[in-house]
C-alpha cells in the first residue's frame, strides 16, 4: 500500500514536532513538517495527500494558503488548526472547502488522528472506485464489445467515436434486442464522463403514475409511504450520463416536465420547495420511429428536437451478414467458458441454417439460440438439428428480409417441408401446387 503524504504546516515548532510524532506512529503515513506557508508552497508540487494547516500563519494568510492549494489541486483535503474558536471563521471556512476544523486544545492529536484515518479511508474507496471504473472502461472498448464487420456496424463505429469525443445527447434507434443501451454504456465509458455514474432507466417498465419520482426524486412525506427522502435518476446521475430507455413511451404530461428539467438544469424533488441543479449527459433510444410519434401527436415535437442530438440507428440483425457467424461464435466461446465446458464449433450445415432466419429478436435472439444449442449437443460440434427456433415474430417479418419471387418461393417450401417432416404430398396440397415441382427443386438442389 502506498503510504498518505502529510503535510504539517506549524509555525508553533514544538507543537507542530508534537503533531509530526504522533502521526507518524502510523508506518502507513509519510509526515513532513513546514514551519511556514512560503516553505509549504515552495514543496506543494511534491503531491501531498492531505494538509494540516495552521490558520495563524506569520507570513501569509490561512485563506491566500488554502487559495494556492485548491489552484494546485482543487481536491486535496485540508484540516485547519487554530488556536482560535472563532465559529464564523470556522463557518467560512468550510463554505470555501476545507475538510475540516480543529480548535489547538488536549483532545487536538486525537480528532487528527481520526480525521487523517477517515480521509484515508475516503483515498482508498475512491482509488477501488477509479480502479474499477477503469475496469469497466477497458470492458466497454466498443469495438472489442460489438462485434462484427459489416458496413452497417462499421458506419454504427464510426458514429459512437464521434458521441465519445463531446457530450452531444444522443438518441439510438434500433429494434428490440439490437444492443441499444450497450452502445449508450459504450460511449459513456470512452467519454471525458467514464469515471461519473452511468444511470439508466427503462420508462416503459415504470408506471405512469410513479415515473416522475423515479426520474426527480421525493421529499420525505410527499406522498403516503414516503418515509424518507429520496433522490431520483437525474440527481443519480449527477455530473455522469443518465440513459432513458423506451423514451417513446413517457406520456404527454411527464414530457413536459422532462423538457422543462432538460432546458433549466435544474428540478424540484416532490414534495420539495428546494431547487437542485443537474447536468448528466442524456442519451436516449427507442425501437420506434420518434419522427411518426411527433406526427401521430404521442410525443412532443420541441422534446424531439431536444433529444434528437446525434442519432445512431442500429441495424436488425438480418442486415449485417456474416455478422450473424461473427457473433455465434463468440457467443458459444463465452458460454463455454463461463461454464466450463470445452471448446465448440458450429457446423456449416448449422451455420446455413443460422444465415437464413430473420431473427425478429435480433442479437439477443442469436445468444440465446447459440446458448441452448451449446447445451444441446452431444459432441464437440454444433450440428444443425441442435439449433432451435422459436420465434414469436407475425408472418410480415417474412418480407422484411428482401428477395426475388423465385426466392421467396424457395423459402416458402422450404419452411412448410420443415414444418411438416418433409411430406411432399402433404406440401403440395397445401400450397396448391404441383408435388412434381418440388421434386425437381429438390432434385436440382434449390432446397
Amino acid at each position: 500500500m502506498e503510504p498518505l503524504k502529510i503535510f504539517v504546516v506549524e509555525d508553533d515548532s514544538i507543537y507542530g514536532k508534537m503533531l509530526k510524532y504522533h502521526l507518524s506512529l502510523n508506518p502507513d503515513y509519510d509526515v513532513h513538517l513546514f514551519d511556514t506557508g512560503t516553505e509549504f508552497l515552495k514543496n506543494i508540487y511534491k503531491n501531498p495527500s492531505v494538509v494540516s494547516l495552521d490558520f495563524r500563519l506569520p507570513d501569509i494568510s490561512g485563506f491566500e494558503v488554502i487559495k494556492k492549494i485548491q489552484e494546485f489541486n482543487p481536491d486535496l483535503p485540508i484540516i485547519i488548526v487554530s488556536g482560535q474558536e472563532d465559529v464564523s471563521t470556522a463557518v467560512d471556512l468550510l463554505k470555501v472547502g476545507v475538510y475540516d476544523y480543529v480548535v489547538k486544545d488536549e483532545d487536538t492529536k486525537e480528532r487528527l488522528w481520526n480525521i487523517v484515518k477517515n480521509i484515508r479511508k475516503n483515498l482508498d474507496l475512491k482509488k477501488e472506485i477509479n480502479s474499477l471504473q477503469e475496469e469497466i472502461g477497458k470492458k466497454y472498448e466498443f469495438r472489442k464489445i460489438i462485434k462484427g464487420n459489416s458496413p452497417q456496424i462499421q458506419e454504427v463505429f464510426k458514429l459512437i467515436e464521434k458521441a465519445t469525443k463531446t457530450n452531444i445527447t444522443v438518441s439510438i434507434t434500433g429494434e428490440t434486442g439490437t444492443g441499444k443501451e450497450l452502445v449508450a454504456k459504450s460511449i459513456h465509458y470512452n467519454s471525458n464522463r467514464h469515471r461519473k455514474p452511468f444511470v439508466a432507466i427503462n420508462v416503459s417498465a415504470v408506471p405512469s403514475e410513479l415515473i416522475e419520482s423515479e426520474m426527480f426524486g421525493y421529499e420525505k412525506g410527499a406522498f403516503t409511504g414516503a418515509i424518507t427522502r429520496k433522490i431520483g435518476k437525474f440527481e443519480e446521475a449527477k455530473d455522469g450520463t443518465l440513459f432513458l430507455d423506451e423514451i417513446a413511451e413517457m406520456d404527454l404530461n411527464m414530457q413536459t416536465k422532462l423538457l422543462r428539467v432538460l432546458q433549466e438544469k435544474e428540478l424540484t424533488r416532490l414534495g420539495g420547495n428546494s431547487i437542485v441543479s443537474i447536468d448528466p449527459r442524456i442519451i436516449v433510444s427507442t425501437n420506434k420511429d420518434l419522427n411518426n410519434e411527433v406526427i401521430k401527436g404521442n410525443f412532443r415535437e420541441d422534446l424531439y428536437y431536444r433529444l434528437l442530438g446525434l442519432p445512431i440507428v442500429l441495424p436488425p440483425l438480418r442486415y449485417r451478414g456474416n455478422d450473424i457467424l461473427i457473433l455465434s461464435k463468440c457467443f458459444v466461446d463465452e458460454f463455454c467458458k463461463e461454464n466450463k465446458l470445452n471448446k465448440l464449433v458450429i457446423s456449416i450445415k448449422a451455420q446455413e441454417k443460422l444465415m437464413n432466419y430473420l431473427f425478429p429478436g435480433n442479437v439477443r435472439e442469436l445468444k440465446a439460440i447459440v446458448e441452448l444449442a451449446t447445451v444441446l449437443t452431444n459432441t464437440d460440434t454444433i450440428e444443425e438439428n441442435d439449433i432451435s427456433f422459436h420465434s414469436t415474430s407475425t408472418t410480415s417479418d417474412f418480407l422484411i428480409q428482401e428477395d426475388t419471387l423465385q426466392g421467396y418461393t424457395k423459402r416458402i417450401i422450404k419452411f412448410y417441408l420443415n414444418k411438416h417432416n418433409n411430406n411432399v404430398l402433404l406440401v403440395a396440397k397445401k400450397l396448391d401446387i404441383g408435388k412434381s415441382t418440388i421434386y425437381r427443386m429438390i432434385k436440382n438442389k434449390e432446397l
